[in-house]
């Protein structure tokens, strides 16, 4: 009877035993399951995240399952990451590929982010492993601006040598053409005239471009005088004079006299002239430029206005432009080296002013220049022509 209870005991024992080692062995294998991966890091490492900030590209870091782990406020602008995704699949697809093989890659990438501005934005690309976090930086530097400023000086080296080999070429054609007809005084006089046309053209052309370059930087002035206006208009028109007589067009000067603005005086009248100079140039025979001066508000506005042929609408916001022309044939006709406008418009930045136009074809244009006016004018009833119409 002992025997069969202690029999029966131990069975027991044996039947505890193993439902515990089975609830131990289900015990473990759940929470071997339920025991997290290391996960990847989640964090800069000290001093990566101020070094990021200070940097003048757009940075994103990302880890090792694409996840942004920063990213600066301008990639947030352009719009390169959006929550904690990079969504350009080309920046993407290049960290992955950094991340394979820890090679530093370099491109260059056309992306349309911008709201506004541009179409598309053009960025220089640099992604590099980040030490040996098992991070990756991705560094994009926007270069539109670069490429505008690198197309305009293509375009403006391609431009002057086209204006300046237009004169030296017809200046050596020229003077072979005087040395074959030596025994012709009239032809030698005929040529020799031309030369000198082609000579004044050259010099025009540099003496425009040397002005354009003392003034594009569109620095202050270093050393603003007071000018008078009515020297400004005076010289300006006293200089396009005999061209005016030559049309039989008539230069009409008028307006609030008295009035002054601070800047250079040369520069000012430069970028009078020259567009009294275009309004000759451009108007037919026996008709008017006049060259009126008002005030509004505290500005000075000289108002320079024709009876020519008119700007085209598509040509309007460009013609400010270096060596564009509305009709390029006609400008080289009548000795334009497409600097004129150009030189208005730097001039008047240059004094904190602006120069704004209306045209029709057919009707004529009409020039402003705004500029700060430093005075008051004269009382009324002086009001009248600074000169009489030219003769």
């Amino acid at each position: 009877m002992e025997g069969e209870l202690l029999a029966a005991i131990a069975g027991l024992v044996g039947l505890v035993t193993g439902v515990a080692a089975g609830l131990a062995f289900r015990i473990s294998e759940s929470t071997r399951s339920h025991t997290p991966e290391p996960e990847p890091q989640s964090r800069l490492p000290a001093g990566v995240a101020e070094v990021l900030s200070a940097l003048p590209s757009s940075a994103v870091v990302l880890d090792s399952t694409d996840r942004v782990l920063r990213a600066s406020s301008a990639a947030r602008a352009y719009r390169l990451v959006s929550g904690n995704e990079l969504v350009i699949g080309e920046l993407l697809a290049l960290a992955r590929q950094v991340r394979r093989d820890g090679v530093i890659r370099e491109t260059e990438i056309e992306v349309a982010v911008r709201r506004f501005g541009p179409d598309s934005t053009s960025f220089a690309v640099r992604v590099a492993p980040l030490g040996g976090t098992g991070l990756i930086l991705v560094l994009a530097e926007d270069q539109t601006e670069r490429r505008r400023v690198e197309a305009v000086r293509r375009d403006f080296v391609a431009n002057i040598s086209h204006e300046l080999k237009t004169p030296v070429g017809a200046l050596s054609l020229l003077a072979e053409t005087i040395s074959d007809a030596s025994d012709d005084p009239e032809a030698v006089r005929r040529f020799a005239s031309r030369m000198k046309h082609e000579a004044d053209r050259l010099t025009s052309l540099i003496q425009d471009l040397i002005t354009l370059s003392r003034i594009q930087g569109a620095e202050p002035l270093s050393e603003p005088v007071e000018v008078s206006v009515d020297t400004v208009v005076e010289e300006s028109l006293d200089a396009v004079r005999t061209a005016a007589d030559t049309k039989r067009i008539e230069l009409v000067s008028g307006g609030v006299r008295g009035l002054t603005v601070m800047g250079d005086e040369g520069l000012l009248i430069t970028a009078l002239r020259n567009l009294v100079t275009n309004a000759v140039a451009y108007s037919p025979e026996n008709t008017r430029v006049a060259v009126t001066v008002q005030t509004s508000d505290d500005m000075v506005e000289i108002v320079v206005a024709d009876q020519g042929i008119g700007i085209p609408p598509q040509d309007l916001e460009r013609i400010f432009e270096r060596f564009y022309r509305v009709d390029a044939a006609r400008s080289r006709a009548t000795g334009g080296t497409g600097l004129g406008l150009a030189i208005v418009k730097h001039v008047m930045t240059l004094h904190r002013g602006e120069v704004t136009v209306w045209s029709k074809e057919g009707e004529g244009s009409t020039f402003t220049l705004r500029l700060p006016r430093t005075d008051s004018p004269e009382p009324p009833g002086s009001t009248g022509n600074y000169q009489e119409a030219a003769q």
